[in-house]
């Protein structure tokens, strides 16, 4: 019975041998690609289904925001940061907006003197114009501007055998008289300008007011008493005159 079974398998094998050619057997495993080929098709669809279920579960994330501004450590940022010649530039407009304002404070100062100096001229100028007298006083300076001049002259050499006292104060007093008696009008314009400038100084102006009020008062007193002199000498000639004729109408 098992040698008959021996020989009904040995047939068989030379049968399938027969009809299916001898194939080298090698020890490696095949490549994946045919077992991926030979796989059913129920795997792939589980596979797709397990992958398709893992996205459903996991969470999506937001997407990043894209930042306003740039940070400074970005790329972009850096390639933006300025080379030499950027940096050189930057330092040549300090250098130009420094000289453009100090030439513009130094032309400020200067332009401030100039308007300084000019009103000044200008005023000094129509100060002096001011002192004139008006053309319709007949008031002259020039012939009577040498005239006082030489009074004070006169007064100097009259004074020059005194003290230094009266030697000083001769040709003052001197041409002063001089200056009112030829120039009145303008010495009232003189006297007028220093006492616009003395009211700036109350003591200074006092002062002039207690002074001009002595000299006023002496003048008066002098004219007063050369009046009264006056009259005392022409009763005194009077007098004479009367006691002469007295004689001579007695025959004496």
């Amino acid at each position: 019975m098992l040698q008959r079974r021996l020989a009904a398998t040995g047939a068989a094998i030379a049968m399938g041998v027969a009809i299916n050619p001898v194939q080298t057997a090698y020890a490696e495993a095949p490549p994946h690609n045919s077992y991926v080929s030979k796989k059913p098709m129920y795997d792939v669809d589980e596979e797709d289904n397990s992958i398709r279920r893992k996205i459903e579960k996991s969470p999506s994330k937001p997407a990043p925001s894209q930042p306003d501004t740039l940070s400074p450590q970005s790329p972009l940022v850096r390639s933006r940061s300025p080379g030499p010649t950027d940096q050189l530039a930057e330092q040549v407009r300090h250098v130009r907006l420094f000289l453009y304002r100090h030439s513009l404070v130094a032309e400020n100062s200067f332009n401030d003197t100039v308007s300084r100096v000019l009103h000044a001229e200008s005023q000094f100028t129509s100060t002096i114009a001011s002192l004139a007298p008006p053309r319709e006083s007949g008031e002259r300076l020039l012939p009577g501007g040498i005239y006082v001049l030489v009074s004070a002259m006169a007064g100097s050499i009259v004074s020059r055998n005194r003290g230094i006292l009266l030697r000083t104060a001769s040709p003052i007093a001197v041409g002063t008289i001089a200056a009112w008696s030829l120039l009145p009008i303008t010495m009232r314009n003189v006297s007028d300008l220093v006492w616009k400038y003395e009211q700036k100084v109350p003591a200074l102006a006092e002062n002039h007011v207690k002074a001009q009020f002595m000299v006023e008062h002496s003048v008066q007193q002098a004219i007063r008493l050369s009046g009264e002199a006056r009259i005392w000498m022409e009763s005194k000639i009077g007098q004479g005159r009367e006691t002469i004729e007295k004689l001579i109408s007695k025959g004496v």
